[in-house]
C-alpha cells in the first residue's frame, strides 16, 4: 500500500470482526527508538509472554510528498532506501534491547504514517501497543499524534503506555517476565454498550494477571448536574447519597452480568463523586490497567473517541487500554442499558 492511502486513518464502520485465533500478528507495538517507544516495547514484551502469542515490532517511516516542477525534480528510488535503512536502524534498537527476550518476535519496516500503519495492522493483532509520545513528528504537545489517534480508529484494543511505567532491574529472560502485582484492573463504567464491552476485556485481563476487577462509575457534582435535577437545591448531600445508591444499584446489576461470565473472578463496585474525567484519571495512579471504551453516553461521546477515554490518555500515570466497538458474543445477555 502507497505512502498516500495509509496516510488517511479511517474510523472503523460498525462492529469489529475479532477472533483472537485470526490475529496472527499477536501483540503488535510501534517502535520509532524513543525513550517512551522503548516503555511501550517492554509493556508489549510481558503482554505477549502472558497471553502466549508472539510479539510484532514495527517502524515506520515516510516519504515526503511535495510539489515538482520538472519530471527531473521527482525524488528517486534512493531517498526510499535512506528511509527504509534507518527504520530498520531503529529495529535493531529494539532487537537489541530484546536480545534476551524468550519470546518469538518479528521485526517490520513499513512505509507509511505510522498511525496508519498501526491502523492498517491492527486489524491482525489482538493488541496494540504504543508509547504516549514519540519521537520528531510522532508526538504532539500533550499525547503524541499516534497515541492520540490510534485508539479512536484501531481494530482491536489499544495500550497507552505513560512515561511513569516501570522497567524491572532484572537481567535475562526474566526482564520480560509479566509484572506481578496486586494492584487491581479498574474499567470506567457508565452503562453504555462501549463501557461494557470494555468491562468485559477487563476482566479477562483481570482473571490473567490474578488479581481483582474494579467497576468504576463516577457521580458528577450536584453543582454540575442541576440540569439533571432542576427541583433540587445545590450541595444536598441528601441528593449525593441518594444518587449514589441509585447508581450502586445500577452497579451491582453490571457486577452480576460480568460476575455470570467470569464466576471465579473478584468484582468490585465503586462510585466515586466527581467529574467522570477526573475519576478515572486518579485511578490510573493505583490500578495496574486501567481499562476504557471507545465512547460513552450522550455528551460524554466525540465523533471519534469519547472525551472521557481521550482525558484519561492525556492525564494517566498507568496504562491505559482502550476497547473499540469489536465483536464479543458475551454481551448478546447484556441487561438494559440505564
Amino acid at each position: 500500500m502507497n505512502n498516500d492511502v495509509r496516510s488517511q486513518v479511517s474510523a472503523p464502520q460498525g462492529t469489529i470482526p475479532f477472533a483472537a485465533e485470526d490475529r496472527e500478528l499477536g501483540v503488535l507495538v510501534g517502535f520509532d527508538g524513543s525513550k517512551h517507544a522503548f516503555l511501550a516495547l517492554h509493556y508489549a514484551a510481558r503482554a505477549a509472554q502472558r497471553g502466549e502469542v508472539p510479539l510484532t515490532v514495527v517502524s515506520a517511516y515516510t516519504i515526503p510528498v511535495g510539489v515538482y516542477t520538472a519530471l527531473a525534480a521527482l525524488p528517486d528510488a534512493q531517498e526510499a532506501r535512506v528511509k527504509s535503512q534507518i527504520a530498520q536502524s531503529t529495529l535493531d534498537e529494539a532487537r537489541e534491547y530484546l536480545k534476551d527476550y524468550p519470546g518469538k518476535v518479528t521485526y517490520r519496516a513499513e512505509g507509511g504514517d505510522a498511525a496508519g500503519v498501526l491502523v492498517e495492522l491492527s486489524e491482525r493483532a489482538q493488541l496494540v501497543v504504543v508509547g504516549a509520545r514519540g519521537r520528531g513528528g510522532f508526538f504532539g504537545r500533550l499525547l503524541g499524534s499516534v497515541s492520540s489517534a490510534l485508539p479512536a480508529h484501531a481494530k482491536c484494543p489499544t495500550v497507552v503506555v505513560p512515561r511513569h511505567y516501570s522497567v524491572p532491574d532484572a537481567t535475562g529472560p526474566e526482564r520480560f517476565a509479566p509484572m506481578v502485582s496486586d494492584a487491581p484492573v479498574v474499567a470506567g463504567i457508565d452503562g453504555s454498550h462501549s463501557s461494557r464491552l470494555a468491562a468485559l476485556i477487563a476482566a479477562q485481563a483481570a482473571e490473567g494477571r490474578g488479581v481483582a476487577l474494579q467497576l468504576l462509575v463516577a457521580l458528577p457534582p450536584v453543582d454540575r448536574s442541576l440540569m439533571w435535577y432542576p427541583d433540587l437545591v445545590l450541595g444536598d448531600e441528601e441528593l449525593v447519597e441518594r444518587r449514589k445508591a441509585e447508581l450502586s444499584g445500577e452497579l451491582r446489576a453490571e457486577v452480576d452480568w460480568v460476575q455470570g461470565h467470569f464466576p471465579d473472578l473478584e468484582i468490585n463496585a465503586v462510585v466515586e463523586v466527581g467529574e467522570a474525567t477526573a475519576v478515572l484519571s486518579a485511578a490510573t495512579r493505583t490500578a495496574q490497567l486501567t481499562v476504557v471504551g471507545t465512547r460513552g453516553r450522550g455528551g460524554l461521546a466525540s465523533s471519534l473517541l469519547g472525551s472521557v477515554s481521550r482525558s484519561a490518555l492525556y492525564n494517566a500515570e498507568g496504562p491505559v487500554m482502550v476497547v473499540p466497538d469489536i465483536e464479543d458474543s458475551r454481551l448478546e445477555d447484556q441487561p438494559e442499558l440505564w
